[in-house]
């Protein structure tokens, strides 16, 4: 059962996805979880800390489940399909939280986005030694911007309403491991793929 704090952030993701973070008063995040605006302040000292811990929490979760995969993952290829699985899950599983992510990080206070911006790099960095691990031709550079592609090919998620939880799991599953195959020139999450150009 999810506690008082994560209630109110859950309703509070999706107003904020709903209406942007400056759309959405104190008294409307307090209605949607049934209790006055002023009693979140029992909770959170105001709606930028909510905003905060939301995005700061997003960013562990993701880390979290990237170094863990690395850990238990040694093939490369086979890391990045566990990767791709895990963000893919994730989004689809979270559409407000990717949609807030995405519109709302100049909204952080800088103490916040400091540390939502620290963790957001760790986690890129997973998937860049995954990149270049699964092959010796890609720089990093190269393989960062992979990286930041497949991510905004996953987070594109919110906006597609056309197919099923699992059949657009399988797509955006597919079209990443498609996308980095062609980047790397190796078949990514043990799919036979032929072997594409390292270059556009």
């Amino acid at each position: 059962m999810s506690s008082r704090r994560e209630q109110i952030l859950a309703a509070a993701a999706g107003l904020f996805a709903r209406h942007g973070f400056h759309g959405v008063g104190i008294d409307e995040i307090g209605a949607a979880v049934g209790v006055s605006g002023p009693a979140l302040y029992r909770h959170f000292r105001s709606k930028d800390a909510m905003l905060g811990e939301m995005l700061t929490s997003i960013s562990d979760v993701l880390l979290a489940g990237g170094l863990e995969r690395r850990e238990r993952t040694e093939e490369p290829a086979k890391l990045l399909g566990e990767l791709v699985a895990f963000h893919v899950d994730f989004a689809i599983d979270n559409p407000s939280l990717i949609t807030v992510q995405e519109r709302n990080l100049g909204n952080l206070t800088d103490p916040d986005r400091r540390r939502v911006r620290a963790l957001q790099r760790r986690y890129v960095e997973v998937w860049v030694q995954a990149i270049r691990d699964t092959t010796g031709e890609l720089d990093e550079p190269a393989a960062r911007a992979a990286a930041h592609a497949v991510f905004g090919l996953i987070n594109s998620t919110p906006h597609s309403r056309h197919l099923g939880r699992d059949g657009m799991a399988t797509m955006l599953r597919d079209m990443a491991l498609g996308a980095l195959s062609n980047a790397t020139g190796e078949t990514t999450g043990g799919t036979e793929r032929g072997r594409g150009s390292t270059t556009s």
